[in-house]
C-alpha cells in the first residue's frame, strides 16, 4: 500500500510564508522551513521543484494578500492617498514582513516595487481625479509618493516618529499636490 501524504503543498507554503513574515528572507532555506514545520526537508522537495519554485509561490501568496487585503482598503476616497496610507499601515502592523519585502537584500525589492507600481497605476486609471495623466506622469507621481510613504513607513515602523493619520494625510496630499498640480512638468523630470 502506498504511503499517505501527510504534509501538503499548502502547509509548506503557509509555513514558508510564516517564516518570511517572522524572520525575513535571509532565513528562507529548506532546513529552516522544515524546522518551522517540525519535519524533514523531504516533503518540501516532493512538493516544489526547488527553493526558487517555493519562493515564487510565497511571493505569489504575498502579492495576492497585498492586492486583496492591504492595498484594496479604501480610507479617504483618493486612490493615491489610500495606497500610501495602506502601505504605511502595513509597514507598522506587519513590520517584519514589510522589511523582508521592501528593505532586505534577500527580499524582492525590485519585484515588490514593480508589483506596487502596477497596483498603483491600476488604481489611478480607475480614479477620475487622475485619469488625465500620461503613463510617464503616473510613473513620476508614483516615484514621488513612493519616496514620501517609504520614508514615513520606515520611520514609523522603527518607532522614530508617530504622526497622526491627519498628519499623514496632510504630508501625502502635499506631496501629491506638489507633484501633480503646481508644476505638471515636475512629473516628467523625476
Amino acid at each position: 500500500m502506498a504511503r499517505r501524504k501527510v504534509i501538503t503543498r499548502e502547509q509548506i507554503l503557509n509555513a514558508a510564508y510564516d517564516l518570511v513574515a517572522q524572520e525575513g528572507f535571509q532565513k528562507f532555506t529548506a532546513r529552516n522551513i522544515a524546522n518551522h514545520m517540525g519535519c524533514s526537508t523531504q516533503p518540501i522537495y516532493l512538493e516544489f521543484k526547488n527553493m526558487d519554485d517555493l519562493k515564487e509561490a510565497v511571493f505569489q501568496k504575498i502579492e495576492d494578500y497585498l492586492s486583496e487585503v492591504i492595498f484594496k482598503e479604501k480610507r479617504t476616497g483618493d486612490s493615491v492617498l489610500d495606497m500610501g496610507l495602506n502601505y504605511i499601515y502595513f509597514a507598522q502592523r506587519e513590520n517584519k514582513l514589510y522589511k523582508a519585502l521592501y528593505l532586505e537584500d534577500y527580499g524582492g525589492g525590485e519585484r515588490m516595487h514593480n508589483f506596487s507600481f502596477t497596483r498603483y497605476a491600476k488604481r489611478m486609471s480607475e480614479d477620475e481625479k487622475y485619469a488625465d495623466l500620461t503613463e510617464k506622469q503616473v510613473a513620476a507621481l508614483h516615484t514621488g509618493t513612493w519616496i514620501i510613504v517609504t520614508g514615513l513607513a520606515s520611520l514609523m515602523s522603527s518607532g522614530i516618529i508617530s504622526p497622526s493619520e491627519e498628519q499623514l494625510i496632510s504630508l501625502i496630499e502635499n506631496s501629491i499636490t506638489s507633484l501633480k498640480m503646481k508644476d505638471r512638468d515636475i512629473l516628467t523630470r523625476i
